[in-house]
């Protein structure tokens, strides 16, 4: 299939078919890092930059990983160090690197929209990385990705569940699987206290919930999200003990959901604050698949924009 996206900012005009090709070349590039030398030049000649101005390990290096492992170029830009400390403006930066002949930028960012604005300032190909609380659409595509290679047989994500909860609030990961998610027909529930759950979100096949058995409730999937606290003012929670009480993914908990259930964290995790040890480390756990499908989902992402679409 022919895709005609020039960026992956969100999933904003991208159909449900759109979506499954990504999968189904995700597939493809699953396979090659299968292989005994796991490199394609599929992206020989084009040359990608990691633009991130805020700290990353699990979406930074899969982003190289999967540039590198299709012969691409890579130009690693960290803020930290840059000569935007010396003043120098978001835009002229994004000018020098440019000169550079960059093809795609990887950009993460801790106020939303920055991404957005890139796209406009720039002709190369623009992947949000995260931008705020607003969108991180590969961790998305990675989060589905694990939960359609999970099950044999899988039939599609029509009817099935995803159950999200901790801090919806100030989530992008959250933000980006429910848009994803219901774009393919699943259903997402929500589930955090009063403070961290924000009721604009609602819209179809979403509900929003403060207790844990109702969001549990049928749920395929189940992810834990962490308490973002660097981007928390006071008063947001009572306390952290009474957050554990209420809202803490344990193996107990987990008998609420589906029977084959899997539990998801795009990480990084706070052990024993939003789940237990125990349950992380559980068979039904799929959080180190997560990350190791980062790798092929970003691959088949970078091939569709700069290739794909020709």
């Amino acid at each position: 299939m022919m895709v005609k996206h020039r960026h992956l900012l969100d999933f904003t005009g991208w159909t449900a078919d759109e979506l499954l090709a990504l999968f189904d070349t995700t597939d493809v590039m699953a396979q090659v890092l299968q292989r005994t030398i796991k490199k394609v030049p599929a992206l020989q000649g084009f040359t990608v930059s990691t633009l991130f101005f805020e700290s990353s390990t699990r979406t930074r290096l899969s982003f190289e990983r999967a540039a590198r492992a299709q012969s691409a170029d890579v130009i690693s830009f960290a803020a930290g160090g840059s000569s935007l400390a010396k003043g120098e403006s978001l835009k002229d930066t994004l000018r020098t690197i440019d000169a550079m002949q960059v093809d795609l930028y990887v950009v993460r960012h801790a106020a939303a929209g920055v991404p957005y604005q890139l796209a406009r300032w720039t002709d190369a190909a623009i992947v949000n990385a995260g931008d705020g609380r607003r969108a991180h659409p590969t961790q998305a595509l990675l989060d589905a990705y694990t939960f359609r290679t999970s099950f044999p047989g899988f039939d599609g994500f029509a009817g099935k569940k995803l159950a999200i909860i901790g801090d919806i609030l100030h989530s992008r990961v959250a933000r980006s699987n429910l848009e994803l998610w219901t774009r393919l027909g699943a259903t997402v529930a929500l589930c955090g206290p009063a403070t961290l759950l924000p009721r604009e979100l609602e819209q179809p096949r979403l509900s929003l919930h403060h207790r844990l058995e109702p969001t549990l409730e049928g749920a395929q999937a189940v992810m834990a999200l962490r308490l973002q606290q660097e981007r928390m003012t006071s008063g947001l929670l009572p306390s952290l003990a009474e957050y554990r009480a209420r809202y803490q993914l344990t193996e107990a908990v987990m008998a609420l959901a589906h029977p084959n259930a899997i539990v998801m964290h795009p990480g990084p995790m706070n052990r024993d604050v939003e789940i237990s040890s125990s349950l992380a480390d559980s068979p039904r756990s799929v959080i180190e698949r997560q990350v190791a499908n980062g790798v092929p989902v970003r691959m088949a992402v970078l091939y569709t924009l700069l290739v794909g679409k020709k």
